[in-house]
């Protein structure tokens, strides 16, 4: 499938932008900054350039520029890609999935300032859009990926015919949409706990969020298993130097992870710890995601023949030798 150079390296340069987006975003809640901007959106504290006369409105503000920006540079990234391929073309259709994504993740985010669930809000309801917004963040990181990745000329995914290697990955991404969703409680608790100085005793919801603190990591290792799983089966099943290169990647940054999220628990979830172990979960989303593109953009029977007629190839080529 033939690609656009140009086009690509914007792409991932949107994906890199939004993952700093993220990590700010993971900045606003770990410090309490959420209702910097009090509960008035798309305005700050009723203004459109707010006076920041305290911190936590700077830091709200500077959140909700950059996720503007991050916003518009999808617009462009659809535009270019509408202009750039044919109608049809894959990279077309994932700049589209991108954009509706983006907007389902400010219709959030303006959710959780109008409905006042930032900031030290304790409510169950808190808890359940946090998570949603995680997960779809995640979505929004997968589908720009994609673009990227068949901007550059990627072959579009054959679900059919995968056999494990399809079932491996399935399972593998459900499960960090899982493990994120696990995650975005955790931080809940931690930002209430930590940094709002909440005691478990003083709020039946917030000794709950400290008692399910246990499953995260329960969670975490399970999860790994399934990456894990998955990326050794891409690499025992595909040929393809990239993706088993992208496969032992995979491995190695999920075991980092687990000895992150440890090192995050023992220090009691420093916020600087909190925001590398959110870069780690991106990255290695992103790497799951560009494994899969890769993995899946042939079928196994394929592989199969493709293999075989290599293995023959060989033995014919050393019968000639001798």
């Amino acid at each position: 499938m033939e690609g656009n150079r140009r086009f690509a390296q914007y792409a991932w340069g949107v994906v890199a932008a939004n993952v700093a987006v993220i990590l700010w975003g993971a900045f606003v809640r770990a410090t309490g900054s959420g209702a910097g901007c009090g509960d008035h959106w798309p305005l700050c504290n009723g203004e459109v350039i707010p006076r920041a006369e305290q911190i936590e409105t700077l830091i709200e503000f500077s959140h909700r520029v950059t996720s503007g920006l991050a916003l518009l540079a999808v617009v462009a990234l659809l535009i270019w890609a509408l202009r750039a391929f044919p109608k049809g073309h894959i990279a077309r259709k994932a700049a589209v999935a991108s954009m509706a994504l983006m907007i389902l993740e400010a219709l959030i985010g303006a959710a959780l300032v109008l409905l006042q669930y930032v900031a030290f809000n304790i409510s169950v309801g808190r808890a359940i859009w946090m998570a949603a917004h995680l997960v779809n963040t995640l979505l929004l990181l997968a589908a720009l990926v994609l673009t990227a990745w068949w901007g550059q000329g990627g072959r579009a995914l054959r679900l059919r015919g995968q056999g494990l290697v399809g079932w491996s990955l399935l399972l593998a991404m459900v499960g960090m949409l899982v493990l994120s969703m696990s995650g975005a409680i955790t931080a809940l608790g931690d930002t209430l706990v930590i940094t709002g100085g909440i005691s478990p005793a003083e709020h039946a919801l917030v000794a709950t969020l400290v008692e399910l603190r246990i499953l995260h990591p329960i969670i975490a290792f399970v999860v790994g298993a399934l990456v894990v799983g998955a990326a050794w089966i891409v690499i025992q099943r595909r040929i393809d130097s990239g993706a088993q290169r992208v496969g032992r990647l995979v491995i190695a940054l999920y075991i980092a992870q687990l000895l992150i999220g440890s090192l995050n628990v023992a220090l009691r979830a420093p916020v600087w710890l909190q925001l590398v172990h959110l870069a780690f979960t991106c990255v290695i989303w992103i790497l799951l995601v560009t494994l899969a593109a890769q993995a899946l953009a042939t079928d196994e029977a394929a592989k199969v023949g493709e293999q075989q007629r290599l293995a023959s190839f060989g033995r014919s080529t050393s019968a000639q030798q001798l």
